[in-house]
């Protein structure tokens, strides 16, 4: 079997589809994108396309191995999220040559199902009591929000208090035991971090994520000592070698790589394993579509380690277009008591409705994330 062909799909809302074609008619989907630089990466994937033209798509060790060791620069956002998508089509392939999930041809899997947590409230939360307990009255046992909108190095208690208020609505409408991710989303810095953590215990989040950026996580250690919260980080990481002084810090509870940024299913397995021997949790990252988390499910499949997987639906970023909209059997993603079943078809496991992608791509899209100021006029962390 030889790769003969490939197409790349940018579908609203803001995603970049991959499909692998065979000489046996076999084709692979992958979700190679970064948020807001989709066409770069659009490039990225082109160019590493071409010492793949012509090769058996099942060596998939060597050719992320090939894609990633053979360039003198190597890693980041750009290059690393090229790799994921390929390596996830590359993947799709495989299984359906042997007409097996992904998560057979990886071992087995450890578990029949995850449970999966809701977006709530937006890029400026508002209302997520509300919104909480509507998310909760469809089953889903955990949500995630932004704690808040952006914050200067030094800030006033005045935002401390508002993302107190939220969170304390949301414990309100929905009681004591429903999870609570808390997104920092690297907009605060380690001042208010370490008050916020330690101010938000109260509440007994599930976990607080990305207290502060990556190029920042020596600020870990600071934070950790002032809270008892588990803290998450790593969705802007993109390998194992990134992850590796992180882990050995031990200052991170929980892992989240994203498998359409961090080498998709070969390298991530590879990050969760080694989170696992660090008695590290794993929440991979996933506000794409559904490429992305049929990937993500396959690899939860066999960490032992993974405890919970991030998913876009009715996610504010997917306006007008959503995850279930990609796929001809929406059924493979349904959630049940805040659960969904690991897909056991071939490949990843969806039929991706390439119908709708053709569609879709007409439509395009040129989504960019927003660009805050401070009100001195400084730009501000999103």
């Amino acid at each position: 079997m030889k790769i003969t062909n490939f197409r790349l799909y940018q579908v609203p809302p803001r995603w970049l589809f991959l499909k692998i074609e065979t000489d046996e008619g076999l084709v692979g989907w992958g979700e190679p994108v970064i948020e807001g630089r989709a066409a770069t990466v659009y490039t990225a994937v082109e160019e590493l396309m071409e010492s793949l033209i012509g090769k058996d798509p099942s060596h998939i060790e060597d050719h992320w191995n090939m894609m990633y060791r053979s360039g003198f620069y190597r890693g980041g956002p750009i290059l690393m999220s090229a790799i994921s998508g390929i390596d996830q089509a590359l993947w799709d392939i495989k299984g359906k040559y042997y007409n097996a999930p992904v998560h057979q041809l990886m071992g087995g899997a450890a578990r029949d199902k995850i449970k999966v947590y809701s977006w709530i409230g937006g890029d400026r939360p508002s209302d997520v009591g509300k919104a909480a307990k509507e998310v909760v009255e469809r089953g889903f046992k955990a949500i995630k929000m932004n704690a808040t909108e952006e914050l200067q190095y030094i800030d006033s208690y005045e935002k401390v208090d508002s993302v107190l208020e939220r969170v304390s609505a949301i414990r309100e409408s929905v009681g004591q035991y429903i999870g609570i991710g808390i997104d920092f989303h690297g907009r605060v810095h380690k001042p208010m971090a370490k008050i916020l953590a330690k101010e938000l215990e109260v509440f007994r989040p599930m976990f607080i994520e990305e207290p502060v950026l990556p190029e920042n996580n020596e600020a870990l250690r600071e934070i950790a000592a002032h809270t008892s919260i588990p803290i998450a980080t790593g969705e802007r990481m993109f390998s194992r070698w990134q992850f590796k002084p992180l882990l050995m810090d031990g200052y991170v509870d929980i892992i989240q790589p994203d498998l359409s940024h961090a080498g998709g299913i070969t390298e991530c397995k590879k990050i969760l394993s080694m989170a696992e021997a660090f008695d590290v949790a794993a929440a991979p990252h996933c506000p794409l579509g559904p490429i992305a988390l049929a990937a993500c499910l396959q690899v939860d499949a066999t960490s032992h380690n993974a405890f919970i997987q991030e998913q876009s639906l009715g996610i504010h970023y997917n306006v007008g277009s959503d995850l279930l909209d990609y796929v001809e059997d929406p059924s493979v993603f349904a959630y049940e008591n805040g659960y969904v079943q690991i897909p056991k078809g071939p490949g990843l496991g969806i039929t991706v409705n390439e119908a709708h992608v053709k569609k879709m791509t007409e439509e395009g899209h040129n989504w960019r994330n927003p660009v805050w100021r401070h009100v001195d006029g400084s730009v501000a962390e999103w």
